[in-house]
């Protein structure tokens, strides 16, 4: 048995107040067109490399925008206790610190509780530090003056600057160097920060949000975080639940990723073999959701018909046996290498390995560098 698909008008005169132009008028008019079309143009070219910049800096791709604004799926005790927090603190302008593990969602919480708020016409901005060079991570924050170093050619706004009446996710918290962590703190109590190279501070209405997988609280009796910055962002922590611990929500869950997919990968799914489900809901994910929808991508992937091919698993667990000893940064390889190779190896134009992913370019290229993947030479 299997588990169905749930159910100025052209041609409008000249206005009376204008002056009719003689011929000499009319040709030096017509001269003067290409000039003003041709300035016009550049403008233009000019106003969207600018947005393509800012996108970029934001870390959002072309398609993936929409994708970003997917909901937390779930209708388990864990994920409505989860989801009335969230809600709870979304009218306020309080900090709020999102705990859990590795793919157990704090991305999708924190666009909750922003579209939840007064900000929400407003961006969310999203910064991974652990993406962030070190010597670089204040500049991207905070910004910089042109001259401020080699290479500054322009004086340049940093992510705080971006979420200006709207909402900044720090995500990977704990990842932040020592040397940031007190400005850091600054913003939080009182909104100003210095670009650097400036010589007067500035300030921003911007709403913070942190997420960590790490367990912060051991990190500052360690002296890596201070203790300060972690009372500050812990006004409201929320606690995600692993998926082991909601398991009821796997179907639903499976169900959702299939949907998102499978137009992409030009499949047509309407069954899910029940004995397949049975091992999603028996294995411990510890990857959680991101896991669990790589496992459904490589399934659909080797998918022809309408029933999800499973036959490449190994049902008494929900991952091939060979990667059953696996780390999650090896599932992670794996997957991704997958998709590089149904992508033709392109991050960047249609089509594109990143879009799928629903990443940006720069996560991917990231992501590919940290995990040692590399296109294979053509033979």
């Amino acid at each position: 048995m299997s588990t169905p698909l749930p159910a100025a008008p052209a041609g409008e005169p000249c206005p009376p107040d204008r002056p009719s132009l003689g011929a000499r008028g009319r040709a030096a008019d017509a001269q003067s067109w290409p000039v003003a079309v041709t300035s016009l143009q550049e403008r233009l070219r000019d106003a969207v490399e600018e947005v393509q910049r800012l996108r970029a800096r934001l870390g959002l791709a072309p398609s993936a925008a929409a994708e970003d604004r997917s909901e937390f799926v779930g209708t388990s005790r864990p994920v409505a206790e989860l989801l009335a927090l969230a809600d709870q603190v979304a009218a306020t302008d309080c900090p709020v610190l999102l705990l859990g593990e590795t793919g157990s969602g704090k991305e999708l919480v924190a666009r909750r509780i922003h579209d939840r708020s007064y900000r929400a016409h407003r961006q969310l901005v999203t910064v991974n530090c652990a993406a962030l060079p070190a010597g670089l991570v204040e500049s991207e924050l905070f910004g910089y003056e042109r001259g401020a170093f080699t290479g500054a050619l322009k004086t340049t706004p940093g992510r705080f600057e971006l979420a200006d009446g709207g909402t900044i996710l720090l995500d990977e918290i704990g990842e932040l160097p020592p040397e940031t962590q007190p400005k850091l703190l600054r913003v939080l109590q009182s909104g100003e920060f210095q670009r650097l190279g400036a010589t007067r501070m500035a300030r921003v209405d911007t709403r913070i949000i942190a997420s960590t997988n790490r367990d912060l609280a051991r990190e500052v009796s360690e002296g890596r975080f201070r203790a300060d910055l972690f009372y500050r962002l812990s006004v409201f922590p929320i606690t995600l639940p692993p998926l082991r611990q909601r398991v009821e929500d796997i179907p639903l869950l499976v169900w959702h990723f299939i949907t998102r997919k499978q137009a992409q990968l030009g499949r047509n799914v309407t069954e899910v073999p029940e004995a397949f489900m049975r091992a999603l809901a028996s294995y411990s994910w510890p990857g959680n959701a991101r896991e669990l929808e790589n496992v459904i991508e490589r399934a659909l992937i080797m998918t022809e018909g309408p029933t999800l091919a499973t036959e490449w698993l190994a049902l008494g667990g929900a991952v091939p046996s060979h990667a059953a000893a696996c780390t999650l940064a090896e599932v992670d390889r794996e997957h991704i290498r997958a998709v590089l190779a149904a992508c033709g190896w392109k991050v960047a134009g249609k089509g594109n390995a990143a879009e799928r992913l629903g990443l940006s370019r720069s996560t991917l290229q990231f992501r590919m560098k940290k995990l040692g993947i590399e296109r294979p030479a053509q033979g």
